[in-house]
């Protein structure tokens, strides 16, 4: 129970991935406020699971896309949980096409979410933060190495958290604030199912030849938000089953 008395944000917290990294700091004993977009229903169904482990859940409705819903996030989380501790931008989304036949909405959304929306969110967060606080987001694989065509602009969106953790790493080290980066490969979630279409060409890119599992991710998230990652900062972990070995 290394997270007691810690107030967390998750940034994208209702499906998948983020849903169980929302319920993970709860396990280790912190209050978890999260956002989501449109799934009210499996947000609800992540603040049931948050409280089961004794802790208070928050789910926000916003759009990651919206600036002043991050903001309003960030505001909401201080009020209701009084204070922030740990932030972890999770939410993402993706646009499979290859770069002649992407439409500038799909190239702008991903853009919004998966590289404006953490910047957002850290300037809104970072004022509450406080010496151990934590800053972690959650990229991909394929931030890396793209050894198939068709993932370009989504690739290159996540890989701009690359130079964004390590730079914040940088800024916030004095507060004593850390800041890293979490690349899942392959995981078995809605959008990419283990028994998908695409399976079985994504596990013969790993070392372990297999998807991994939500809260594998979660997992590591949970260390870096600890205690025991006190002196990582910057760092960029790999959790993909052997994708980038």
């Amino acid at each position: 129970m290394d997270l007691i008395g810690k107030r967390a944000l998750v940034n994208g917290g209702s499906r998948g991935i983020g849903a169980a990294i929302a319920v993970a700091p709860a396990e280790k004993g912190a209050d978890v406020a999260f956002t989501y977009n449109r799934s009210a229903e499996r947000a609800t169904t992540v603040v049931q699971s948050i409280e089961e482990k004794g802790r208070r859940g928050l789910a926000i409705q916003a759009d990651s896309a919206d600036p002043e819903a991050i903001c309003r996030a960030v505001a909401e989380t201080v009020d209701t949980l009084g204070g922030l501790d740990i932030l972890v931008n999770s939410a993402g989304i993706g646009t499979a096409g290859m770069t002649a036949d992407l439409s500038l909405t799909d190239l702008q959304a991903m853009l919004d979410v998966n590289v404006r929306a953490p910047v957002l969110f850290a300037q809104a967060a970072i004022p509450h933060l406080m010496s151990g606080g934590r800053i972690i987001s959650i990229g991909s694989s394929l931030a890396e190495r793209v050894p198939f065509p068709g993932v370009t602009a989504y690739a290159m969106s996540k890989s701009a958290l690359l130079s964004f953790t390590r730079g914040l790493s940088r800024e916030l080290g004095p507060q004593g604030i850390t800041v890293n980066l979490v690349l899942p490969g392959s995981t078995d979630t809605d959008m990419n199912p283990a028994n998908g279409e695409n399976a079985d060409y994504q596990r013969s890119l790993t070392s372990l030849g297999r998807f991994g599992e939500p809260r594998e991710i979660a997992s590591a998230v949970s260390f870096l938000a600890g205690p025991a990652a006190s002196l990582i900062t910057g760092a960029t972990l790999n959790v993909d089953a052997g994708f980038n070995a």
